[in-house]
């Protein structure tokens, strides 16, 4: 029987870059045409034929919702050509609030699309002009009634805590609106100041202010545990909650490290031990899969590395005899030091049979995880 994998679509256009943004991504639309017609090549001219079926899509950006809606419905003919789709794939694509219509919606969910990513960031109006963002608090609020109304039952909805000169009150406050129009999934990302943002420079010349200190961002943490606990979200990994039964798939592939195979300028793919990113690029324009960032066959050391600070992201952690399989050695042989430590120290515990953080580890993973880097 044919290996599955996940397949990420890249659409690499937005209206406006946001002031945090790193993604590849450009205000510039006039290659649209020449972009989608590349990826539908690329797609067209995958050779590697196992694993040609697929439970999860995940289209992403940028802001796929910025370009028409034709486009989305030619990739997903274009992938229905290439690969076998299951009855019941996750079908998902990232969306900006104020960047559709029900004309619009009416096609994505023609073309398959059953799960939506709502790129909200703030229900505080003061924060979104500060991140960049195109959209109100109402216009995010419209958004998702015109989703409920054309019939989406699978809804995400993006957020970021930590914002310049944003209180933990005012991130409270948002969380509840987020919370009040009942998603089947939160996400809650905190910021992080990348390189080549308008956010990296400001900071670097001590102009963006308000930032919260360690305290605070660890207070906004547990606010956000308690809250999103209260409307009935689990946690299931560091940044994401969900209803029962409405985690991501297409994202828990990653962390599982299972197959997956991406399309479009700068998207990555793992297919067993061999990872490989397209050009960040326009090049890819002109050699749709034929220009990569990276493509290299993974180690020994490295495929354990990925397994443990991979799947530790996630609450149910990583199990003993999953390692064992893959790769023929006890746990505890290649990281019986670090697994020791850090559950003496009360971050890490074990069940069993699965490693796995609680909250408190969850929330310095970021330090934790490094420890089983060799």
């Amino acid at each position: 029987m044919d290996k599955k994998r996940g397949v990420y679509i890249h659409v690499p256009f937005c209206i406006r870059k946001c002031r945090y943004c790193d993604f590849p991504s450009f205000e510039d639309r006039e290659h649209i045409d020449s972009y989608f017609k590349a990826l539908i090549t690329e797609i067209r001219d995958e050779k590697e034929t196992a694993g040609r079926i697929t439970d999860t899509i995940y289209i992403g950006g940028g802001t796929p919702s910025c370009v028409p809606p034709l486009y989305i419905s030619s990739v997903m003919e274009a992938l229905s050509k290439t690969y076998v789709i299951e009855d019941d794939a996750e079908i998902s694509m990232e969306m900006n609030p104020g960047t559709v219509d029900p004309g619009a919606l009416k096609v994505y969910r023609s073309a398959g699309i059953n799960r939506v990513s709502l790129g909200c960031q703030s229900f505080n109006d003061k924060s979104l002009r500060t991140l960049g963002r195109i959209h109100s608090s109402d216009d995010i609020r419209n958004t998702f009634e015109k989703l409920r109304d054309a019939g989406f039952d699978n809804i995400n909805l993006d957020l970021i805590s930590s914002l310049p000169g944003e209180s933990g009150t005012d991130m409270e406050r948002s969380l509840r609106k987020a919370a009040a129009l009942s998603p089947e999934h939160i996400s809650v990302y905190s910021l992080i100041i990348e390189e080549g943002t308008v956010f990296h420079e400001l900071s670097m010349k001590n102009e963006l202010k308000g930032l919260p200190d360690e305290e605070e961002q660890a207070e906004t943490d547990l606010m956000v545990r308690t809250v999103l606990k209260d409307f009935g979200y689990s946690r299931y990994e560091i940044s994401n909650y969900a209803k029962e039964g409405f985690e991501c798939r297409h994202n828990i592939r990653y962390w599982k490290r299972e197959d997956y195979r991406g399309f479009g300028l700068s998207a990555a793919s793992l297919i067993g031990n061999r990872r490989f990113t397209n050009t960040r690029k326009m090049v890819y324009i002109n050699q749709p899969g034929g220009s990569f960032e990276e493509d290299r066959t993974l180690s020994r050391k490295e495929e354990m590395e990925e397994f443990m600070f991979l799947g530790l992201r996630m609450t149910e952690g990583v199990s003993a005899d999953d390692f064992l399989r893959y790769f023929g050695r006890d746990i505890t042989e290649v990281y019986g030091g670090q697994l020791k430590e850090q559950m003496a120290d009360g971050f890490l515990e074990y069940n069993g049979k699965r490693y796995f953080y609680n909250d408190r580890g969850l929330d310095v993973s970021n330090i934790l995880l490094s420890a089983f880097l060799f």
